[in-house]
């Protein structure tokens, strides 16, 4: 991914100013995603532009999908951010047999001694493997909708409701789905509700030819995935960092005529001829808060043209319909995403 200068002038808002201490935050933005690019290009070669996607999901309280066939290192990639951010990781196999108490937990009855000597029964909340800041749910296709609902609350909301109690996740929660375009046995398809809420759908690509050359030589000396432990990465970012940079892109300005921009590509995808369901509102608010934390992560206190541009496309793909025709001529959803950017001007 390309970054824009600071100096350039499109999109920048006139006649405002920023205090020295938030353009002191954009500074330690844009140091803390150098940081954690270079950290994690030590354990991962190549998918640079899908890091920085993930650091923007992050920041901007979203959610990614990544979509891609095996052996082109996503869990290891997953794993790689949360440790470099210094934050807990948990991973979820999503089989068809998983239930939704096997996600978030469920109330057990446990018996322990009273003062009296008698035996008391208390119910105890266990908590899933969704209780952990930075979540791998792996393969998500592969279990039924019933299970994925499992996920709705958590990702929209950030808590766990059982039994009528709520159960904080934490700012810092952000989950990391996976799944595998090429294999369609016994896969059950993402409703759009779920889909919805991932800000993110991220299809990796195998590397080029200098990069698998590189992935061979680091790792060819092995026939099975490389242990994490044996890449010592430590954290390069604090939570106390992670969250300054959070407030970096609060300062981020997004222009009137930028606002109109993002308004005017959403509508335009409720009356393409290709597209049977358009995005909805939620969308525009969802690319507003992305382009920020990209503009946060390149040191900029206001968004240009290209930030939306840049994600138009990851963040409307899997919030747009095609109509039956469009399917049956093999239209695909960038190819309609980024036509849409092309008829759509640009604010000067």
């Amino acid at each position: 991914m390309t970054s824009v200068p600071a100096a350039s002038a499109q999109g920048a808002p006139s006649g405002e100013t920023h205090a020295e201490s938030d353009l002191a935050l954009l500074e330690r933005a844009e140091s803390a995603n150098r940081s954690l690019r270079e950290a994690i290009a030590a354990r991962v070669v190549g998918q640079d532009d899908v890091v920085e996607l993930m650091l923007v999901a992050l920041l901007a309280r979203g959610h990614a999908l990544l979509v891609g066939v095996p052996g082109l290192a996503k869990t290891l990639l997953v794993s790689s951010l949360a440790e470099a951010l210094g934050l807990g990781f948990g991973r979820v196999q999503f089989t068809p047999d998983l239930l939704p108490a096997d996600i978030t937990g469920t109330d057990v009855l446990h018996e322990e001694d009273g003062p009296d000597g008698q035996v008391k029964r208390r119910v105890r909340f266990l908590a899933g493997p969704i209780f952990h800041n930075l979540i791998l749910a792996d393969e998500i296709n592969r279990t039924p909708p019933k299970t994925q609902a499992a996920l709705l609350q958590a990702m929209n909301e950030r808590i766990v409701t059982i039994d009528g109690t709520d159960h904080a996740l934490g700012d810092e929660f952000m989950v990391i789905a996976t799944q595998n375009p090429i294999e369609q046995q016994g896969t059950y398809p993402l409703p759009e509700a779920q889909l919805d809420r991932f800000l993110f759908k991220l299809v990796i690509d195998y590397p080029d030819q200098a990069q698998e050359r590189e992935i061979v030589r680091r790792h060819g000396h092995r026939s099975a995935m490389p242990l994490l432990a044996d890449f010592g990465l430590q954290p390069v970012v604090a939570a106390a960092a992670l969250s300054e940079v959070r407030t970096a892109v609060s300062t981020v300005t997004l222009a009137d005529t930028l606002i109109d921009y993002i308004v005017d590509i959403i509508r335009a995808t409720r009356q393409h001829a290709s597209l049977q369901f358009g995005a909805s509102p939620r969308a525009a608010n969802m690319l507003a808060a992305a382009v920020r934390a990209l503009a946060a992560l390149q040191g900029r206190d206001f968004v240009i043209p290209d930030d939306i541009k840049t994600l138009a496309v990851p963040v409307l793909r899997h919030r747009i319909v095609l109509s039956p025709g469009a399917e049956i001529e093999g239209v695909a959803a960038d190819r309609v995403v980024r036509s849409i950017l092309d008829q759509t001007p640009v604010p000067r």
